[in-house]
């Protein structure tokens, strides 16, 4: 089906670095670089996220590393004196983890993204167990999607509903991701129906309207 939305399980990476609460400083610092990432999941169990630890989570230990007394006294908020003391992921970590579902669709993640201020999401299944993780360059992947598709999905899915011949003939371009419908429509009040089922297809950049009123249908 045409329509069917791209969920995080399409694009997320699967093979996923992770640690444990026991995972010591260097270790975790280690990991990011041998990773390339910013940020790791710690898991306990059998592989439930108990929560994230970030480049952001390890920095306040940097802050103390020239002169501790004054760096103490610098922080500007207890947790982070604690967390440059911290030695560990257990204590080192932002918990509870902000998470996505496996089956949650790229918009859902994309406003987790938002909301939270976070670049990546670790994603679980239904039981909460780590599946893998999602970031800002995965949901970009959509805008890969190749144009004929995009204007197959448009046309079955959209235009053939909206805009059924005889009373209408439309016609459904894309380039670069940029849909354009051209033709005569029975009925124009739809136009702005179309814009915004046009612009919820995975892939889809921006779209323009050259549709007029058929006379015929007057």
């Amino acid at each position: 089906m045409y329509g069917t939305p791209h969920t995080v399980s399409d694009v997320m990476t699967q093979t996923v670095a992770a640690v444990g609460r026991r995972a010591p400083f260097k270790e975790i610092v280690q990991l990011m670089q041998d990773w390339q990432v910013s940020a790791l999941p710690v898991i306990e169990g059998e592989g439930r996220v108990a929560g994230v630890v970030s480049e952001a989570d390890l920095l306040p230990k940097e802050e103390l590393r020239d002169d501790p007394d004054v760096g103490y006294l610098q922080l500007r908020q207890p947790v982070d004196v604690a967390k440059a003391a911290a030695l560990t992921a257990g204590e080192l970590m932002s918990s509870p983890a902000v998470t996505v579902r496996a089956a949650a669709t790229l918009a859902e993640a994309a406003r987790i993204m938002a909301r939270e201020g976070v670049k990546r999401l670790p994603v679980v299944d239904e039981a909460g167990l780590l599946a893998g993780v999602v970031s800002r360059a995965d949901l970009l992947k959509v805008f890969l999607r190749d144009d004929e598709d995009i204007a197959e999905e448009v046309r079955h899915e959209i235009a053939s509903y909206l805009f059924p011949p005889p009373s209408s003939t439309v016609q459904v371009e894309v380039h670069d991701g940029v849909v354009t419908l051209t033709g005569r429509v029975g009925d124009t009040a739809l136009v702005p129906v179309a814009a915004r089922l046009v612009r919820g297809v995975e892939g889809v950049v921006d779209v323009g309207f050259d549709l007029a009123q058929d006379g015929r249908t007057q």
